[in-house]
């Protein structure tokens, strides 16, 4: 009872409260009541507030009406005088659908005013495009009858459109019976609506509208990246211009470097090509793979050409003569020799002069039946079209300087033979040599055996016994003026292999007053040679220009009319160049026939007694020409170069330390040492020594360090290349291998840049005082005390020299002194009991004391000079001081403790030990670093300069020739020889039997 009671009081209290509150404040606003109060009235904890929560939407964001996080609460009904609201909420509905359209009317018109402002904005962006019209196409410029109002109102929303963005009606009706009270004047929902409905409508406007504007400006901008591109491109270019022309000097060099390289590979190109021409030739005639052999079907005259090119080459090497047939032609300068050859060949091909010598050495024309009327060389594989004047000029350009490199320097002819062959359509077979013409009187430009020189090549070609010898005579001139024939008159006597050939009978015609003259010439009647046949020919009109065809029809047209041929003094068969050619051919061929085969005996009989010479001096070799040898020496020699590469680097850094410093180090002791020992304290000592030491890394260290280091590689290098290799050395390459070393030594350069880097190494070596560990200053010790004692034995060598023996060895050995030695002897003991007295005296004698040193001497009965007294002293004095030094290196053993105290409170110094650290520190630092520079850099471009000179070495014949000698080289090179002819000489009989 008391319960209820108590309780209906309070609720008394509370209505009492809640109709004051209702009168005074309009809208219901509960009061703070008793905490039983509110738990009677209130269905939720004390906690909690009834009031509608507020919604904020900075806190809780939303995209949509449907999903707004609001929550339903229910108020507990008041009966007393507490009158609840009405909500009228389908009124209020429609209140918010008709406010709908005002937002979408300022939307459309805010839409519309902002698309406006933000084309003008965008078109204020767009840059003045009248300096890039050759950058953007031409449609941009038309762009602005593109962009209107029309377009602007077009591009803008229309109704269904705004349609699609309106949310369904449906789904608000509901969500509104759910949020009644959201769209309150002033919300915050009303603003987030209206928010998002503009930031919708302006993503889709800058969608539809400025596309095209943004992509205009990115293209515009990616045109404007290119114009600086292209200005950066071009400055760029200017600027190396502007390089190219102040480094004047550095393209010439590096022209001369191109050209330097050029012609190495051209010299390359040119080894290439000639293994190439060797490949070729093997794997057409030869294959070693098992497949079928293929031999080249040659002519018979070709194979007989290439047996007389290797007896060339054999004679021309060691001064044998062979007796195959040739036909050697011979005459007296310009009477026409070399334009019977030429009718002969049916080709102007030789280099031709008005009275001048213009065949200056044996030219060897092989003549052979072909399809196209072509020249070649032996050594070449470019041919000539002989019916082309441009080959022609070129053929007979190459001919002359041939010619012109065979002849060496101070002759005027050469005996080295020119091989060519010619082939052609009509050809007579035959192998022809065209001699200088014989002289007889040496002309001024001439060397002064030329006449002599021309008479021995002549004998050497006439001599063979089968050589068939076509004696050309000018017509034009008396024949007692002839050379020639007293000189074939001597060679073949009977005229068993002689043909004699008048030219220019047209000539000899108009001018001899007796034709009965020419017929003695051509019966033989009118000089005392003898002959196989006879013949008179015409070679033209005198004009070198003339063509073959029209000589030979000059020639026809001639000896039809002439009155020689009408009268019989000439027969037909000794008249023209066609005949002359069929009989040289047909004599040449019967000559082969005749004397090839005992030729070939021949061969075969010195071939056996080479092989047996070779068996009983050489057992145990191989049979290896001059060529193989000079292969066999090349790959051991780069074998010994490349063995550098394997010297470990401990002993290249032993090596280059033990001689840097046998090269420094007398200006180390006598003028760095030594002077800054003279000096009365540490710090002037120190400052000596860093003085001197600065002056000598920026002079003169680097330049001695890398001397010391090429030094070094060439002895490494002559070490390899001359060292014995047992049983295995053969001492035949000896001078090759001392060529190429000296060769290369001297192509090889060190690098320009080596000096300025060691000299920054060393100078941070020297500057480098701080000794770590006693082990390093135990070893700078011993260092010092082995250089000292070195001096110190130098000197008293010196001494000994300049005061004789002593008197152990002068009874012993049986010596004496001289007396300068004993003026010496003397001095030397003056000197030495003044230095006893004072043992700090000073490097230098005063005058006073030089002047009592020398009375003293006199006193005894002993004349001295002054200069004397002083060559005297400098060495008792040096003497004093290396002993001295030594005995301070002793007692600087330990001292390494008052060392790393800076010899702070000790009487002991020794900054002379710490000098001497430095030193071998420096040492042991630049022969790491020279060694670095040798396995990296200077052992690889001494290799490629070894490659280089035996390169070069074996393209110069001569010089192989003059590098690999000796009677087993030239024994292997006779019997090469003559198995190479000797097999043609087979080949080429069998070939001659088939035909027959």
């Amino acid at each position: 009872m008391w319960r209820t009671r108590r309780a209906a009081g309070a609720c008394e209290v509370c209505r009492s409260f809640l109709s004051i509150s209702c009168a005074g404040r309009g809208p219901f606003s509960p009061p703070r009541l008793h905490l039983l109060s509110r738990s009677i009235h209130l269905p939720h904890p004390p906690t909690l507030r009834p009031l509608r929560p507020q919604l904020r939407a900075s806190s809780q964001p939303f995209s949509s009406l449907g999903h707004l996080p609001l929550r339903r609460w229910k108020l507990s009904p008041v009966r007393l005088n507490y009158q609840p609201r009405r909500h009228f909420w389908p009124a209020r509905l429609a209140a918010r659908l008709l406010r709908l359209r005002y937002l979408i009317l300022g939307s459309a018109v805010g839409g519309g005013y902002t698309a406006k402002k933000t084309f003008d904005q965008w078109k204020d962006m767009i840059p003045d495009l009248s300096d890039y019209k050759w950058i953007v196409p031409d449609f941009v410029w038309q762009l602005d009858e593109y962009i209107d109002l029309e377009k602007l109102s077009k591009a803008l929303p229309d109704s269904e459109a705004l349609a699609k963005l309106l949310p369904d009606f449906d789904k608000l009706a509901g969500s509104f019976s759910l949020f009644k009270d959201f769209f309150s004047p002033g919300s915050s929902g009303e603003t987030a609506f209206r928010a998002t409905d503009a930031s919708e409508s302006d993503r889709q406007f800058k969608k539809g509208l400025l596309g095209e504007l943004i992509i205009l400006q990115q293209q515009i901008q990616e045109h404007e990246e290119e114009a600086r591109r292209a200005a950066g491109q071009y400055n760029t270019g200017y600027s190396q211009q502007k390089r190219k022309v102040t480094d004047k000097e550095k393209v010439e060099q590096l022209q001369e470097e191109l050209l330097r390289t050029q012609l190495k590979y051209q010299r390359i190109l040119e080894r290439l090509e000639k293994e190439n021409k060797e490949l070729r030739k093997l794997v057409l005639q030869r294959d070693d793979k098992g497949i079928h052999h293929r031999n080249l079907k040659k002519s018979l005259i070709d194979m007989y050409s290439e047996v007389l090119d290797v007896l060339s080459d054999y004679d021309a090497s060691y001064n044998t003569q062979d007796h195959l047939p040739r036909v050697v032609v011979v005459g007296d300068q310009s009477a026409g020799k070399t334009s019977v050859l030429e009718m002969i060949a049916q080709a102007r091909i030789f280099p031709r002069g008005s009275g001048e010598m213009m065949t200056r050495s044996p030219v060897k024309v092989t003549l052979s039946e072909g399809p196209h009327h072509v020249a070649l060389f032996k050594d070449s594989s470019r041919e000539f079209d002989l019916t082309k004047e441009e080959d022609l000029a070129a053929l007979r350009r190459e001919i002359e300087l041939r010619m012109r490199k065979n002849v060496k320097e101070g002759y005027t002819v050469s005996p080295e033979t020119i091989s060519l062959n010619v082939k052609g359509p009509g050809l007579q077979r035959m192998v022809l040599v065209d001699l200088p013409g014989v002289i007889n009187t040496v002309t001024a430009g001439m060397a002064p055996d030329t006449k002599e020189t021309i008479f021995s090549i002549s004998k050497a070609y006439m001599q063979n016994p089968n050589a068939i010898i076509l004696c050309i005579q000018d017509g034009s001139v008396d024949a007692e003026r002839s050379i020639v024939t007293d000189l074939v008159s001597q060679m073949d006597p009977h005229g068993k292999r002689t043909i004699f050939v008048l030219t220019k009978v047209d000539l000899a015609e108009r001018n001899v007053a007796s034709p009965s003259r020419i017929q003695q010439i051509i019966e033989g009647k009118l000089f005392p040679m003898k002959a196989l046949g006879y013949f008179a020919v015409v070679t033209g009109k005198g004009n070198s220009s003339e063509s073959i065809e029209a000589i030979r029809d000059y020639e026809e047209e001639f000896f039809q009319n002439s009155k020689l041929l009408k009268t019989s003094m000439l027969k037909a068969h000794q008249v023209t160049t066609r005949n002359l050619s069929l009989a040289v051919s047909d004599c040449f061929w019967k000559m082969v026939r005749e004397s090839v085969e005992q030729q070939a005996d021949c061969f075969k009989a010195t071939r056996f007694n080479l092989e047996t010479e070779w068996k009983n001096n050489y057992p145990r070799l191989r049979e290896l020409d001059r060529n193989e040898l000079f292969e066999k020496a090349k790959n051991e020699i780069l074998d010994e170069v490349i063995s550098l590469s394997q010297v470990t680097p401990k002993h290249w850094e032993e090596i280059l330390q033990q001689m840097l410093w046998e090269r420094v180090s007398t200006h180390v002791i006598e003028n760095i040492y030594l002077p800054a020992a003279q000096t009365m304290n540490s710090g002037t000592f120190n400052t000596t020594v860093d003085i001197k030491l600065k002056q000598w890394t920026d002079k003169q260290l680097p330049t001695k360090a890398v001397e010391v280091a090429w030094e070094t590689l060439q002895e490494e290098f002559s070490r390899f290349m001359t060292e014995p290799k047992g049983k295995e050395h053969d001492d035949i390459f000896d001078k090759l291998k001392q060529a190429v070393k000296e060769e290369s030594i001297k192509r090889h350069k060190w690098n320009d840049f080596a000096e300025d880097s060691l000299r920054v190494i060393q100078h941070n070596a020297l500057e480098d005082r701080s000794i770590t560990d006693k082990q390093q200053w135990d070893a700078a010790i011993y260092f010092m005390e082995e250089a000292l004692r070195g001096r110190l034995k130098d000197t008293e060598t010196v001494l000994e020299n300049m005061v004789g023996p002593d008197w152990k060895k002068r009874w012993v050995h049986w010596m004496g002194r001289t007396h300068e030695q004993s003026v010496h002897n003397e001095t030397k003991n003056e000197l030495e009991r003044m230095l006893k007295c004072n043992e700090e005296h000073p490097a230098y004698l005063a005058s006073d004391e030089i002047t009592t040193v020398r009375k003293n001497l006199e006193s005894r009965g002993v004349e001295v000079d002054p200069s004397l007294i002083k060559d005297t002293w400098h060495q008792v004095y040096r003497r004093h001081f290396l002993k001295t030094a030594l005995t301070h290196c002793n007692l600087c053993r330990r001292g390494f403790y008052y060392y790393q105290r800076h010899f702070v409170d000790s009487e002991l110094e020794c900054n002379d030990v710490v000098l001497f650290w430095r030193i071998q520190r420096m040492l042991a630092i630049t022969a790491n670093t020279l060694r670095q520079q040798l396995t990296n850099t200077e052992v690889r471009r001494l290799e490629k300069n070894v490659k280089e000179v035996l390169e070069d070495f074996a393209e110069d014949g001569d010089k192989k020739v003059k590098l690999l000698t000796g009677k087993r080289v030239q024994l292997a090179e006779d019997l090469k020889k003559v198995r190479e002819i000797q097999e043609k000489l087979d080949a080429f009989i069998e070939a001659l039997h088939q035909e027959k």
